[in-house]
C-alpha cells in the first residue's frame, strides 16, 4: 500500500511499514465511519484530506460507505469534498451512484460541485439517473445540475437513465419538467 499526502506535504524517504499500517488503520475508521476516533485523530494533526493508493480520501471512503457522521466530521476539519480519486471520481459521485440523499445533501451544502464531471463527462446527475434515484436526481436538479450536460459520448442525464431503463429518473429528466 502507498499514501498520497496532502499536496502541502512532500516527502523524500519512502514510509515504512509501521507508518503505512497505521495509514491502513485510518483508512480503515473511515471507511467504517468511527466519526469520534476520527475526529480526535484530526485534532491532533491528522490530514483531513489524507488519499490512499488510489487516491481515496477519507471523505470518499466516508461518503461512499454511507458514513455521514464521520463526513460531517470530516468537513468540519476543512476535508475538500471536491478532490477526486485517481479515477476522477468525486465523493457527490459516490454518493449519487448508491442513491444516497441524506450524503449529497451534505455534501452540496459544504460546497460540492454539483457539475464536477468524471474524466468520461459523467456528472453526479447522469450517476443518479442512470441507477433510477429519482430523489437523488429531484435533489440534483434543485441544487442547479444540468440537465442538459453530456457525457463524451454524448449521453444526456436522460439519455443515460433511458438506455439504463430508469423509468422514474427519465420521467424527471423530461425537458417539459425540468424547465419548470
Amino acid at each position: 500500500m502507498s499514501l498520497q499526502l496532502p499536496q502541502d506535504s512532500t516527502r523524500e524517504t519512502p514510509l515504512d511499514d509501521d507508518t503505512l499500517a497505521f495509514a491502513q488503520k485510518v483508512f480503515d475508521l473511515a471507511r467504517n465511519g468511527d466519526a469520534e476516533t476520527l475526529g480526535a485523530m484530526l485534532e491532533q494533526g491528522l490530514p483531513a484530506n489524507l488519499r490512499n493508493h488510489k487516491g481515496d480520501s477519507l471523505l470518499m471512503l466516508a461518503s461512499y460507505h454511507g458514513h455521514l457522521e464521520a463526513v460531517q466530521v470530516l468537513l468540519a476539519h476543512k476535508a475538500d469534498p471536491n478532490m477526486r480519486n485517481d479515477n476522477g471520481q468525486t465523493p457527490l459521485a459516490g454518493a449519487a451512484f448508491k442513491g444516497n440523499l441524506a450524503m449529497l445533501q451534505v455534501l452540496l451544502e459544504q460546497g460540492a460541485d454539483v457539475e464536477g464531471a468524471m474524466p468520461d463527462g459523467k456528472t453526479a446527475l447522469m450517476m443518479a439517473a442512470m441507477f433510477d434515484h429519482a430523489a437523488v436526481v429531484d435533489l440534483l436538479l434543485k441544487h442547479g445540475a444540468n440537465p442538459s450536460s453530456q457525457d463524451s459520448n454524448g449521453l444526456t442525464p436522460l439519455a443515460a437513465a433511458q438506455r439504463m431503463g430508469a423509468k422514474r429518473a427519465a420521467e424527471r429528466l423530461q425537458p417539459s419538467r425540468c424547465r419548470g
